[in-house]
């Protein structure tokens, strides 16, 4: 059901994009904290809508397709964002658009699995490779804004680049069980009716 809590937790994500993307355009240091306060509580809500769902028994198809939507809108727009006003750079542009490239991969992995009925599930790993890039785009968001006793742009970037390692290993592992779903799952009749084959569940990945 759309309008269950979690599932207005996970659309609250996508709200949070425009006011993200206009703070970005307001001159001076508090836009920054005020970006990285509403990037972390909208991150925060992919943990709480996901618990909610689970302890509410309001697990819903409505909400596995809509997830994972507002996770890469939030973060391909932030990252986009970034990119845009110099707050990546250097090499970290080198990692932020293997992340991007992932997340495309990804989207169109999951469609086709859909297309025939196959869902492959997000691995712990994942969910910890999404809680560093979170974190990671939250530092970057602030920039040289931050506190200057503390290196903010460097642990920013450090954490974007441990984030890249999983993306890179998660990513991989995610292409080989969908592969390895297509070709041992659901079989099309030859008239496109219904698949002829059940598959078992694909291994968790993310």
């Amino acid at each position: 059901m759309l309008t269950s809590l979690p599932n207005l937790l996970t659309l609250s994500r996508v709200g949070a994009i425009p006011l993200i993307i206009a703070l970005f355009y307001v001159p001076g240091d508090w836009p920054r904290y005020v970006a990285c306060i509403i990037f972390s509580a909208a991150g925060f809500t992919d943990v709480l809508d996901g618990y909610l769902a689970r302890s509410r028994a309001q697990v819903s198809s409505m909400g596995r397709i809509l997830d994972p939507i507002a996770d890469k809108l939030l973060v391909v727009s932030t990252i986009a964002m970034l990119l845009a006003f110099d707050r990546i750079a250097g090499w970290s542009v080198l990692g932020a658009v293997v992340i991007l490239c992932r997340e495309l991969m990804v989207s169109g992995l999951r469609e086709v699995l859909a297309d025939i009925r196959l869902r492959v599930p997000v691995s712990r790993l994942a969910k910890w490779k999404t809680a560093i890039q979170m974190v990671a785009l939250g530092f970057l968001i602030v920039g040289d804004a931050g506190w200057h006793l503390v290196p903010v742009v460097a642990i920013g970037d450090l954490l974007l680049w441990i984030a890249v390692a999983l993306t890179l290993y998660t990513g991989w592992a995610y292409f080989r069980a969908a592969i390895g779903a297509v070709l041992s799952g659901r079989q099309r009749s030859p008239r496109g009716g219904a698949p002829a084959k059940v598959a078992k569940q694909a291994t968790s990945v993310g």
